[in-house]
C-alpha cells in the first residue's frame, strides 16, 4: 500500500531550516509535498530546501519573523496566490530558555512568547482564511512534554508551550465544521544542534558525560532523532490520519507515564 502520500499537497512549515522543522520538512518533500519553508535564518532554509530539491522534490524558502504578524500574513498570501492553496502547516519556529520563575526577566519572557506563543498564532492566523476557504487544511503545531509535566529551571518555554497546547485544542474545536484539523506534538529531548550547543556551551569537557544524562531523562535510555518526529509528522498530516483532530502526540521515550 502506498500510505502517507502527500502528492499534490501545499505545505508550510515554520523553522524548517534546522532541527526538528528540518526533519518534517524533508519528510514531507520526500513524501511528494510541495514544501514552502518559513525562517528566519534563510541560510538554514536554504540549505533544507536544497537537500529537497536534490532528492528530486520540491521547496521554496522565505525569510521570515513569525514574530511579526504582518511579515507573517505578507508570506502566506504570497505561497496561496502561487500555489493556489496551503493544506498543510506545521508550527515548528521555536526558541528555548533555562530559567525559574524567580530567574526569568521580564524581556525572557517577552522573548520566549513571542516567538513560541505569538509565532504559532500568526501562522494559524494568516493561513485560517485560505483553509475555510478551502474547506479543508491540516495544522499541526509543535509543542513539548514541558506542555503536560514540570520541567526543572523551563518557566518561560514551559509557559510558551503550555499556550500552544491549548491553542491547538481551540483551533480544533473552533474550525471543525470547516473542514480543519488541528492537533500536535510533544517531543521529550530530540538530539539535534541545539542540544549539542548547548551542552558544549554550559558543560564544557564533560560534553559526553552530560550527553548521557541527558538521554537517560528518558526512561527509553536515549533521545529522540528529528526523523522520528518527522513521520509522526508525516502521519497526522496525511489523509491516513483524518479522523484525528484535538489531539496532544508525546513523542517522549516514555517520559510522561514512566519516569516514576
Amino acid at each position: 500500500m502506498n500510505l502517507f502520500r502527500l502528492d499534490n499537497k501545499v505545505a508550510v512549515i515554520t523553522g524548517g531550516g534546522s532541527g526538528i522543522g528540518q526533519a518534517i520538512a524533508k519528510v514531507f518533500g520526500a513524501q511528494g509535498a510541495s514544501v514552502h519553508i518559513i525562517e528566519l535564518n534563510e541560510d538554514g532554509g536554504r540549505q533544507t530546501a536544497a537537500d529537497i530539491t536534490a532528492e528530486g522534490g520540491k521547496a521554496a524558502v522565505y525569510g521570515c519573523n513569525v514574530a511579526k504578524q504582518s511579515e507573517v500574513v505578507a508570506v502566506m498570501e504570497k505561497i496561496a496566490a502561487a500555489a493556489g492553496r496551503i493544506d498543510i502547516l506545521v508550527n515548528c519556529a521555536g526558541i528555548a530558555h533555562v530559567g525559574r520563575l524567580d530567574t526569568t526577566s521580564e524581556d525572557d519572557l517577552d522573548r520566549v512568547y513571542n516567538v513560541n506563543v505569538k509565532g504559532t498564532y500568526n501562522a494559524m492566523y494568516a493561513v485560517i482564511g485560505q483553509m475555510k476557504a478551502q474547506k479543508s487544511g491540516v495544522i499541526l503545531n509543535v509543542a513539548s512534554i514541558a506542555s503536560s509535566v514540570g520541567i526543572p529551571d523551563r518557566f518561560a518555554y514551559s509557559m510558551s508551550k503550555g499556550a500552544v497546547l491549548t491553542m491547538t485544542l481551540s483551533v480544533a474545536k473552533d474550525f471543525i465544521k470547516d473542514g480543519i484539523r488541528c492537533n500536535c506534538v510533544s517531543p521529550a529531548r530530540v538530539h539535534t544542534p541545539f542540544v549539542d550547543g548547548f551542552i558544549a556551551k554550559n558543560y564544557p569537557g564533560k560534553e559526553a558525560e552530560m550527553f548521557e544524562k541527558l538521554s537517560q531523562t528518558q526512561p527509553i535510555g536515549r533521545m529522540a532523532r528529528p526523523v522520528e518526529v518527522g513521520t509522526l509528522a508525516l502521519y497526522l498530516c496525511s489523509e491516513e490520519a483524518g479522523f484525528i483532530t484535538g489531539c496532544d502526540y508525546p513523542l517522549d521515550g516514555g517520559f510522561i507515564k514512566l519516569n516514576n
